[in-house]
């Protein structure tokens, strides 16, 4: 089933901000990022490897070198292989796209080529001047730019002719050169479940205020637990449910911290009734507006 995003710039109350201007959360987002940052980076170098990924090795691997428990290593590991397969996916679908142009430019220059031949061909004939034919591309000249309508054309397919081994050669290099994914600083994703209480194990949100499981690594400064207020995702048509799996992102943006909420919709409840039920016909017309009920 398809998912939504919810987001919103995270709220800064003035009860929680320090002497330095930032919310104790945002402190530890600041601390945290960059832990999440070399951990992510060292997951997408392996899934992008030769070598076989074991999820649950590699969990224990994290959770081992970087201080973390495993469900931040489980946000690790999603946001990673996520970045992968986007890039891997992103880079058929660009090679997709050049060789739909480079279908494209070939079959211009052979449809440009044919008329250009043909057009020589009439012209060697001796009575060209009484064919009742005609030339499909006649023969004309242009006073202000001093070339004919041949040059012009010939001109247009040597450059697409540029174009198109300039196209091979980039397919080409796409094909042979590695897979890149950028993975962007100052942000944190963390997997929910559905089993879990709050939709997620480490960041629970009750509808107004959120607590975060500090990783191992950072209990010395910030303790076991942060929490801070964020509030609700106010929507006109709001989806969020109250049970349900619930993925968190937290992503610096615009010189402020951002919050991100990824969940399953709810089901939207039927408004209108089946036709069978009756219909109301409407007639729009300049001067008026006529209706009528049709109930069979």
């Amino acid at each position: 089933m398809s998912t939504i995003t919810y987001c919103k710039g995270l709220p800064t109350p003035a009860s929680e901000m320090n002497a330095l201007g930032f919310t104790t959360f945002e402190m530890f987002l600041d601390s945290f990022a960059p832990i999440f940052h070399s951990s992510a980076c060292e997951t997408v170098n392996h899934l992008l490897s030769d070598k076989d990924f074991d999820k649950s090795k590699w969990n224990t691997h994290l959770q081992n070198t970087y201080g973390i428990n495993k469900r931040h290593a489980n946000g690790v590991i999603s946001h990673a292989k996520g970045a992968v397969d986007s890039a891997k996916e992103c880079r058929i679908n660009h090679i997709k796209t050049l060789k739909g142009k480079l279908k494209s430019i070939e079959k211009w220059i052979k449809k440009e080529e044919t008329k250009l031949k043909n057009a020589q061909k009439f012209y060697r004939k001796k009575n060209w001047l009484h064919s009742k034919t005609g030339c499909n591309f006649p023969l004309s000249s242009s006073l202000q730019y001093r070339n004919t309508n041949w040059q012009y054309l010939r001109f247009k397919i040597h450059n697409k002719k540029r174009r198109l081994h300039h196209l091979k050669k980039q397919i080409e290099h796409l094909k042979a050169a590695p897979v890149r994914v950028r993975v962007p600083r100052h942000q944190v994703f963390i997997v929910g479940s559905s089993d879990e209480s709050y939709g997620n194990q480490v960041s629970q949100w009750d509808g107004n205020a959120i607590k975060f499981r500090v990783p191992d690594c950072l209990e010395y400064q910030f303790g076991a637990y942060v929490q801070t207020t964020i509030g609700n995702f106010d929507r006109g048509i709001n989806r969020l449910p109250v049970t349900g799996a619930k993925t968190w992102h937290f992503y610096y943006k615009d010189g402020k911290w951002s919050v991100a909420i990824q969940f399953t919709p709810s089901t939207i409840n039927q408004v209108s009734r089946h036709s069978s039920y009756g219909c109301i016909g409407i007639d729009m017309n300049p001067g008026s507006i006529g209706w009528t009920y049709q109930d069979c």
